[in-house]
């Protein structure tokens, strides 16, 4: 990229290095891929634009990735947004009218519109006209605006928040990202070495990888703590104990759960006798609140089988009272 520098990088712009350029250097999410390189190769060949796409999991697994790619691929120009920073339907009229025909708009976090705005969607993804209503009560008049093709991706770690009608308009997919396998993760973390110009052994790519909580962006973010902690200490090549040692600085266990996540399970477990606990009175007790719960320490839990979401509320396992040291009691119910 133009003016793009080779030195002094913040984690940021790291960050924006670190991310894949073409399918090949994307890790994991096979069927997806094939899907979408379908989907791709099929509207070019008709020369028409892709229809739109959503993408939804846990945060970290790529969404954001696949969105630059496919605007690569198909050689369209992304414009990038959020669900938060739209916040009147002016907002999202000035976006949808500045689009040229064939633009590709990425919304993240898109079940944080509001629902006015998301409304003002269906007939933009639909019809390709934009209705704005001018004006209230009898004088209140309706423009219609024709729009240019577009396609919409959009991406969300929540879509149970996003309506029904807005997702049927997802016409070129739903698709749901999961989380990767150590392999996968090893594979990301050799490509992100050899970017940063790391000399890593087996042994520590093996470790970051096991703590990674089966997460590209949280690899690639442990792997810059490594790397710092071996230059503090003046060591050339990142092994397995340089990276045991920073792990251990960090607070990262062996299943890649930090303070916060066995807090949480140790609230449930020594306070709620295990659960079944409602999510609200777990949001109190913690002291966090009910998404960050939902969307950031809840998903890798249950991925881990230590926690489970019933119709009662959160429950703990045993294998979380394992992972804790904690016996647990005879009379214990945990299903």
């Amino acid at each position: 990229m133009p003016g793009e520098k080779i030195i002094n990088f913040n984690d940021q712009s790291l960050d924006l290095k670190l991310r894949p350029n073409i399918w090949n250097e994307y890790v994991g999410q096979e069927s997806i891929k094939k899907n979408l390189q379908i989907l791709l190769q099929a509207a070019s060949e008709r020369n028409e634009p892709i229809e739109h796409l959503l993408f939804h999991g846990p945060a970290g697994l790529g969404k954001t990735t696949l969105a630059h790619l496919i605007a690569k691929e198909s050689k369209a120009p992304i414009k990038i947004t959020s669900g938060p920073t739209i916040e009147r339907v002016g907002d999202l009229a000035s976006i949808l009218t500045n689009l040229s025909p064939g633009d590709i708009l990425f919304i993240d976090e898109i079940h944080r519109l509001n629902k006015l705005i998301e409304e003002v969607l269906y007939s933009a993804m639909e019809s390709r006209v934009l209705n704005i209503i001018i004006g209230k009560g009898p004088s209140a008049r309706t423009i219609q605006l024709d729009l240019a093709p577009f396609t919409l991706i959009a991406a969300t770690t929540r879509i149970s928040l996003l309506s029904s009608p807005l997702r049927s308009r997802f016409a070129g997919g739903i698709y749901r990202l999961n989380f990767y396998t150590p392999e996968e993760i090893q594979n990301i973390l050799s490509r992100s070495a050899k970017i940063l110009n790391i000399d890593m052994e087996p042994g520590a790519k093996s470790e970051i990888a096991r703590r990674s909580r089966a997460t590209p962006r949280i690899a690639n973010h442990l792997l810059k703590r490594c790397r710092d902690y071996a230059q503090i200490n003046n060591q050339n090549i990142l092994d397995f104990k340089t990276a045991k040692d920073t792990f251990d600085l960090l607070e990262i266990d062996e299943e890649g759960l930090e303070t916060a996540d066995r807090r949480l399970l140790e609230i449930l477990i020594t306070k709620f006798n295990g659960g079944p606990i409602g999510l609200q009175t777990l949001s109190a007790a913690t002291s966090e609140e009910e998404g960050t719960i939902e969307d950031v320490y809840e998903p890798y839990l249950i991925q881990l089988g230590f926690l489970e979401r019933t119709p009662r509320g959160r429950i703990a396992t045993p294998r979380a009272y394992e992972h804790l040291g904690i016996k647990v009691p005879k009379q214990d119910t945990l299903m």
